[in-house]
């Protein structure tokens, strides 16, 4: 039996002190005593380790799972205690081929990741380079109380709002917008999965309590999952989302003052485990309401981007939802002007008429005292909004691969331009 040493590594990962005996019908097993790995080229920290064969493949398989990262937690499976046991039995009618048992403990029992990981453990275990390895997985739930101290460390690396720690390295964008209907959840929505398809891991919460349209625009229809007061955000099309849309139904009303919707912004930050992105958009509600405030307040490095459309109502409004940045330790990043024109048999047709995003542009340079850029103008089409009501946002295709479409290089340009720019 190989043992993973707590000596040198419990500092470094969750004890896991549950693991399965694998020393039956002469197979050789490693058990789990810590959730973490060394690196596979070091084994200095390894005690008791045989010089067997299946013992060193068993070492090494382990190594090679320490890469398998938990899509919902951002962390490897070994370093939060979901591997129990490695087993590896030698054919032995087959010279250098061995049966591994990888018995996976999930944090949950019928994690809907499920098959991710299993599929990642079988592609880790079946790439073994020195043996032909034959993988079967066995899965099961975490105990009650290996998932409270999983949850326990998690929650003590989280004692505050972790995106205001000196060197974060997420860059925070808040979306706003003067009035409702310019397009801003819509914007939010395709700019968070361009991001996902570019790389960028990618969060997104929607700061508009009482008009949350996140989850109908992400297709989401279940709730996050909770992990012992622990909510896990949900993933789709590649972005961590959190909304309370996901708690009340998409036809209920809230009716929360302002103390109310501070904390609901707070538990959204702190409660949830975002790991560490490198986007986070909020998208905001319409206005300088409580909700700017909190999020001022509690995001001071967040940076905003003003949504308008061109007629003059709208982006006279949008003016003043920049404005907020004199009173607020938050920059103003840049404006997008949404439905900027419809495109009809090759000429541009101004429905909404000209020129209201370079004016907030103009007005909010003027008044800030630095460059606030007109950083895109969108178009009006209706398959945007065909596409997004779906629940899948307009610039994926159904893949979830970027489109090549004009619509998707626009974005992509303004993701671009966004973590280009210096905070």
């Amino acid at each position: 039996m190989a043992h993973i040493p707590t000596s040198q590594q419990a500092t470094h990962g969750i004890n896991d002190a549950t693991g399965t005996n694998g020393t039956t019908g002469g197979t050789t097993g490693i058990t789990s005593n810590t959730s973490s790995a060394d690196s596979p080229d070091n084994t200095d920290g390894l005690a008791h380790v045989p010089t067997s064969q299946p013992n060193a493949i068993e070492i090494a398989i382990y190594h090679r799972l320490s890469k398998v990262i938990d899509p919902e937690l951002g962390r490897s499976i070994t370093d939060l205690g979901m591997i129990a046991a490695i087993e590896a039995t030698p054919r032995d009618a087959l010279p250098s081929t061995y049966d591994v048992i990888v018995h996976v403990e999930l944090t949950v029992a019928g994690c809907p990741l499920s098959k991710t990981i299993t599929n990642q453990i079988n592609e880790a275990v079946a790439a073994y380079p020195d043996a032909t390895l034959i993988p079967h997985i066995e899965v099961s739930a975490m105990s009650q109380d290996k998932l409270a101290n999983l949850v326990a460390q998690l929650k003590a690396e989280r004692r505050q709002n972790p995106f205001t720690k000196p060197g974060i390295k997420t860059r925070i964008f808040a979306i706003a917008s003067g009035k409702g209907g310019v397009g801003k959840s819509s914007v939010t929505a395709n700019l968070a999965a361009t991001f996902a398809a570019l790389g960028y891991d990618t969060a997104a919460i929607d700061a508009d309590i009482y008009g949350f349209s996140l989850p109908r625009l992400f297709g989401v229809h279940t709730q996050p999952t909770n992990l012992n007061g622990m909510l896990m955000p949900v993933v789709s099309w590649g972005v961590k989302l959190m909304s309370i849309g996901m708690f009340a139904g998409s036809e209920r009303a809230i009716l929360w003052r302002g103390p109310r919707l501070q904390r609901s912004l707070e538990q959204f930050l702190s409660d949830v485990w975002w790991g560490s992105p490198d986007v986070l958009l909020l998208d905001m509600a319409p206005g300088t309401g409580d909700m700017a405030i909190s999020v001022a307040q509690t995001l001071p490095n967040a940076e905003l981007v003003v949504v308008t459309t061109p007629q003059s109502s709208a982006s006279e409004i949008a003016v003043r939802s920049g404005l907020v940045a004199l009173q607020v330790p938050m920059k103003v990043r840049g404006v997008v002007e949404n439905m900027s024109y419809f495109e009809h048999k090759g000429e541009r047709l101004e429905i909404f008429g000209h020129g209201g995003g370079q004016r907030v542009s103009e007005q909010l340079t003027h008044a800030l005292g630095y460059d606030v850029p007109l950083l895109a103008q969108l178009p009006l089409e209706p398959e945007i909004r065909e596409i997004d009501d779906s629940g899948r946002p307009a610039v994926l295709t159904p893949s979830g691969e970027l489109a090549d479409t004009p619509l998707a290089a626009q974005f992509t340009a303004l993701a671009q331009s966004l973590m280009s720019s210096t905070k």
